[in-house]
């Protein structure tokens, strides 16, 4: 499987402004710009976006591993909260409501540490990172 998503940006980064879309069309032509990734203004920043991929990952991994041993959840919640200090993302913290009737604390917590370090967005978060440039005439 190969899922994509595309960005354009016009201008440099400081007044420049771009759009990002994904192959769904899920996202289409979102705006973003500097503003909106460092002050808050309107649009959408790759950090949200990185949020949401790792939140829904997460849930859905730990929805899988929680069916898995005959606890399906009934309602799992999952923020994401990703922090970036000085240019670096440092932090992609997981916080979650879990509704899963009839399962002990112990349970709950080996399969939610079992989804925190396998789940595809987490192990992504770690990988190296590839990039192939083509300048143009």
């Amino acid at each position: 499987m190969i899922k994509q998503a595309n960005a354009v940006w016009h201008g440099n980064g400081l007044e420049g402004h771009g759009v990002i879309s994904t192959q769904s069309e899920l996202i289409r032509g979102a705006k973003y710009s500097s503003k909106s990734r460092f002050e808050g203004e309107p649009g959408a920043s790759p950090e949200e976006l990185v949020a949401a991929a790792h939140a829904s990952c997460f849930a859905m991994k730990l929805s899988f591993n929680l069916s898995g041993i005959n606890f399906p959840p009934v309602k799992l919640d999952v923020q994401c909260h990703i922090k970036m200090e000085d240019f670096v993302i440092n932090e992609s913290r997981l916080v979650v409501l879990a509704n899963v009737p009839g399962i002990d604390e112990a349970t709950f917590q080996a399969q939610v540490e079992d989804a925190r370090l396998n789940c595809p967005i987490s192990k992504l978060l770690s990988i190296d990172k590839m990039v192939e440039a083509t300048l143009e005439g």
